[in-house]
């Protein structure tokens, strides 16, 4: 009888026990954490939120923890595809206005919202979801950092490609690539694309600050800022560019030589026209062009210039 209840009193025990430890919850300097209650006799709402840097806190037995990052994060887009198989860096082309694929090379810097009340809807409305990943396994948002770039990629990344598609979509490729002019003709054409991309850039944030909370249904980013690095052409197109500005290369070197030769023809004109008029000048710029140390000099003579050897 007393190893029954000894057995018994072990059986009852070790589950408070094991409730009783994870109850208990502390985060570090850069995550916060919402707790939901998952006790038997509990509902599954939030139970409360835990600032970062915390120290141990009681959150209930059997509550869940789910641990979001609290610190500034950033969002990489590239046009280059081997750059894109990291965590939190995608490939982004952008059509402009006259048709050409252009590639997105940029930043967008945001924190999560730590205010509490939004923490709360952001975990009733994401943190219960699970999101593809990589590995096409399905994560919350809170599994670490797959799980926050799966999210981040299904969630987020299409309101920033609207954004984008949406301002260079009314560009044509020159004003954000001055060489792309020579797809339109011959001549590279000067233009300023650091003002446009400057341009761009802003409305983006402008575009973002705007869509966000409304297509996620909550303010749930702070901070955000979007860098526009620099906009690229297809390797297909900047190859082409770059045989044409070769070329022209080519023709300009061809022109530079063309007009040497002439004005050295001119020149030569000119200094003959002078020698006919004034043949004493003729010899004399013949006495200056003889090499120093001759001893014997006669004009008409083949062997005119005698210069003793050393």
């Amino acid at each position: 009888m007393r190893i029954a209840l000894l057995v018994i009193a072990a059986l009852v025990a070790l589950p408070l026990a094991v409730g009783l430890v994870s109850g208990l919850e502390r985060t570090g300097g850069g995550e916060v954490a919402v707790i939901r209650d998952g006790g038997p006799l509990d509902d599954n709402k939030v139970r409360q939120v835990i600032d970062p840097g915390s120290g141990v806190t009681w959150t209930g037995m059997w509550s869940s923890s789910h641990v979001y990052p609290a610190q500034q994060r950033f969002y990489t887009i590239t046009a280059d595809a081997r750059r894109a198989t990291t965590l939190g860096v995608d490939v982004v082309t952008v059509p402009s206005g006259d048709g050409v694929n252009l590639g997105i090379e940029g930043t967008l810097y945001f924190t999560l919202n730590l205010d509490h009340a939004a923490l709360k809807t952001f975990d009733d409305k994401y943190g219960t979801r699970t999101f593809r990943g990589q590995d096409d396994a399905s994560l919350h948002p809170w599994d670490g950092d797959e799980g926050w770039t799966a999210f981040f990629g299904q969630a987020v990344r299409p309101i920033i490609d609207n954004a984008l598609r949406s301002q260079i979509g009314a560009m044509r490729c020159a004003e954000l690539v001055p060489s792309c002019s020579l797809l339109e003709s011959a001549k590279l054409r000067p233009q300023d694309s650091n003002t446009t991309i400057t341009r761009v850039q802003s409305a983006v944030n402008a575009s973002l600050a705007r869509d966000l909370p409304v297509t996620l249904g909550g303010d749930f980013f702070t901070g955000l800022r979007f860098t526009l690095a620099k906009v690229t052409l297809p390797a297909e197109v900047q190859q082409a560019v770059d045989r044409s500005l070769a070329a022209n290369a080519a023709v300009s070197e061809a022109q530079a030589k063309v007009a040497q030769a002439r004005a050295e023809a001119d020149a030569n004109r000119a200094r003959q026209d002078g020698y006919d008029k004034c043949p004493a000048c003729a010899e004399i710029e013949k006495l200056k062009s003889l090499p120093q140390g001759i001893t014997v000099y006669a004009p008409g003579n083949p062997q005119s210039v005698v210069v003793p050897a050393r």
